[in-house]
């Protein structure tokens, strides 16, 4: 069984008026050199003025934190782009159940950290309440806020990567090539960014439009080889628009550092359980791709114009509306387009013992929601407008609410109905009518 892990991209927020605040510095300033923190770090941040102080209150949990994961090498928190974030990083992992204890670990540290200067986390992958926004001090961060202006001044976007262990670069970038007409699914029960500062954007995963913006960002074409990976990647950075291949924002990609495939089209997602079950779909691509690769199976060459289109419209509906079938790329009911996926992984799932826990995840979200569904709820109920658009207490209500589901552990969903498997056959998009 390949192992997995993953990064976490996390709001640092005023618990009272939503705001994001840039205190990553701050979190950061008592941490080891691996990133994780220490005990009896230095509070170099001053809680804001009417916050609250330490400590969890009865509607505020903070269930995954324990003092012994302090020391803890394997779960680092490190900058990212904006001080109002920052980024939770696992180990490598085995076992859903041991993910999500890693995902758990880590929100637990990043929240104990920001709780030390009066602060909150959640897992929200744009802010709902506008605010001013400040760049981690770097030179690499620097240049790209000259070169790139409002695209990088207003990134504060966070998302949600899964690595998965490969056997070779080659092996990697058949992967690549076979999980492509696939990830727009992912997106859409990630989706978890339905306002941006204030605004209702009319789009499920906001963060998507939004990262799209950057040169370099979206899917790519079918590769074939590693050579024609590297190619392309070099021509990238020949052209001196991208600083560096960092900067080679592919829906997924090779990792630079470690032996891994990066899919990275995901929000971050409110709920530690969405986010592990999402980990495991990935995970269970990458494994099938392998195999269809061995079996002879060509990856399908789906025009990338086409793949833009299925990210979009998962970007814009989520799981309220129709998706495009990744067999067909014609539109279907979302809820048939995500258990078409589970279906297709089906083997391998079971193989690893993970096929009951998909469904059973898979329905529980098609059931309650993905987190953009579970925001508009939220703010819909909190605002005082009559049902028009959010207003500054609805909006304050979701990034409330999101501190503490960020936190929360599992709830019970037994009474939660699976939806039904699909039963009909899927056309390959080369062989559909028209």
């Amino acid at each position: 069984m390949r192992t997995f892990g993953v990064e976490e991209e996390l709001l640092i927020v005023d618990p009272v008026t939503g705001e994001p605040l840039a205190l990553a510095d701050a979190l950061l300033s008592g941490m080891a050199p691996n990133g994780a923190p220490q005990n009896g770090a230095p509070q170099n941040g001053a809680p804001r003025d009417g916050a609250p102080r330490d400590g969890p209150t009865p509607d505020d949990p903070e269930t995954s934190f324990n003092p012994e994961d302090m020391d803890d090498p394997d779960t680092a928190l490190t900058h990212e782009l904006k001080l109002e974030q920052i980024e939770t990083q696992t180990r490598p992992c085995r076992s859903y159940a041991e993910l999500l204890h890693q995902i758990r670990k880590g929100r637990g540290l990043a929240s104990h950290a920001a709780r030390r200067h009066g602060a909150r986390i959640a897992a929200l992958a744009t802010s709902p309440v506008d605010a001013a926004l400040h760049t981690t001090p770097d030179p690499r961060y620097a240049v790209m806020l000259e070169r790139f202006g409002i695209t990088a001044h207003e990134q504060l976007t966070c998302g949600f990567h899964v690595h998965t262990s490969i056997e070779s670069p080659e092996e990697g970038v058949v992967v690549l090539d076979h999980i492509r007409d696939k990830l727009a699914v992912l997106t859409a029960i990630s989706a978890n960014s339905p306002f941006w500062r204030g605004l209702a954007t009319g789009f499920e995963s906001y963060r998507t439009q939004a990262w799209n913006r950057w040169p370099s960002s979206g899917p790519s074409a079918v590769f074939g080889s590693l050579a024609s990976y590297r190619r392309v990647v070099g021509r990238l950075i020949e052209t001196g628009v991208l600083l560096d291949e960092g900067m080679v924002y592919f829906d997924a990609r090779l990792s630079r550092h470690v032996p891994t495939v990066e899919v990275r089209v995901a929000d971050v997602c409110l709920r530690a359980e969405d986010a592990a079950l999402i980990a495991v779909l990935v995970r269970a691509l990458v494994e099938t791709s392998v195999r269809e690769y061995h079996a002879g199976i060509e990856p399908a060459a789906v025009p990338t114009v086409l793949l833009r289109m299925a990210s979009w419209q998962a970007s814009n509906f989520g799981l309220r509306g129709e998706l495009l079938d990744f067999g067909t790329f014609r539109p279907e009911p979302a809820a048939d387009v995500v258990w078409s996926l589970v279906e297709y992984l089906e083997p391998v799932l079971a193989e690893q013992g993970e096929f009951d826990l998909a469904k059973a995840g898979v329905a529980a979200i098609l059931s309650r929601g993905n987190g953009a569904i579970e925001q508009r709820g939220v703010a819909d109920r909190w605002s005082e407008n009559n049902g028009g658009a959010p207003d500054a207490s609805g909006l304050a209500a979701v990034v409330e609410h999101a501190v503490q589901i960020t936190m929360r552990s599992e709830r019970d969903e037994s009474d939660t109905k699976p939806q039904p498997v699909l039963t009909w056959v899927r056309q390959d998009w080369r062989e559909a009518p028209g």
